[in-house]
């Protein structure tokens, strides 16, 4: 059973064992939207709200749920939480909507989501699992942003773009132009670049995760030859 502890779910799923870098869930909405903040944000934040209310919702009904019926019902439970996101979409972001498409129901169908539900949730408290779902949804969505902001500024040569599809009229002029004259790099915005990019980024996680853990190992070493030597941890 994975830890209940908040400091361990918060770096599990912002890091460690965060859904987009390590267990490469969720690819196709990954790889197919973040060609732009606005997109990015808009996926991330509805992914995390499913996932945060699934993860409650199964943590609350854990018990009365037998192993048959058990993953059809978190599947239910998912899709009613995504079904709801999608209609609250469509009342107030709907220009937003109509651009992310097909990618927004099936978040019913991101192994993340379910995953979270059946690993996590399904074996402990409320609280805990919504912190799990707060923790993953987030560590998903910020590989989002990040990957959209990326892919938007080397092939838009613009960040924020269009932003007032999600925030309204306020957000008119938060479009940032890097680059004026900017002639496009249409390779970035379509989905083989952001295989590209998403390479870079996992290659980056995995040189950081390296290099920490030579430096533990060089230190546990380093302490142990000084025990050898004065008989005394100091």
């Amino acid at each position: 059973m994975a830890s209940a502890d908040p400091k361990t779910i918060a770096v599990e799923g912002l890091w460690k064992n965060n859904p987009a870098l390590v267990q490469l869930l969720g690819l196709c909405p990954l790889l197919g939207v973040s060609n732009s903040v606005v997109n990015a944000i808009g996926l991330g934040f509805a992914t995390l709200i499913v996932l945060t209310c699934s993860n409650l919702a199964v943590s609350l009904i854990r018990n009365h749920v037998t192993e048959a019926i058990r993953l059809p019902a978190f599947v239910m439970i998912i899709a009613a939480f995504t079904s709801c996101v999608e209609l609250l979409m469509q009342a107030f972001t709907y220009e937003l909507y109509q651009i992310l498409g097909l990618f927004i129901p099936l978040i019913v169908t991101n192994c993340t989501v379910l995953g979270r539900a059946d690993a996590f949730a399904s074996k402990h408290s409320p609280l805990p699992s919504i912190l799990d779902g707060l923790m993953m949804g987030t560590g998903f969505a910020l590989v989002l942003i990040l990957l959209g902001a990326v892919r938007e500024a080397v092939g838009q040569g613009t960040l924020f773009a269009n932003m007032h599809l999600l925030f309204g009229n306020i957000a008119e002029n938060w479009t940032i132009t890097l680059i004026a004259d900017y002639k496009k790099f249409l390779f970035a915005v379509l989905p083989p670049g952001a295989f590209v990019f998403m390479g870079f980024f996992i290659a980056i996680k995995n040189l950081i995760d390296a290099h920490q853990a030579a430096k533990a190992s060089k230190e546990v070493a380093t302490g142990s030859k000084r025990v050898r030597v004065t008989g005394q941890i100091s």
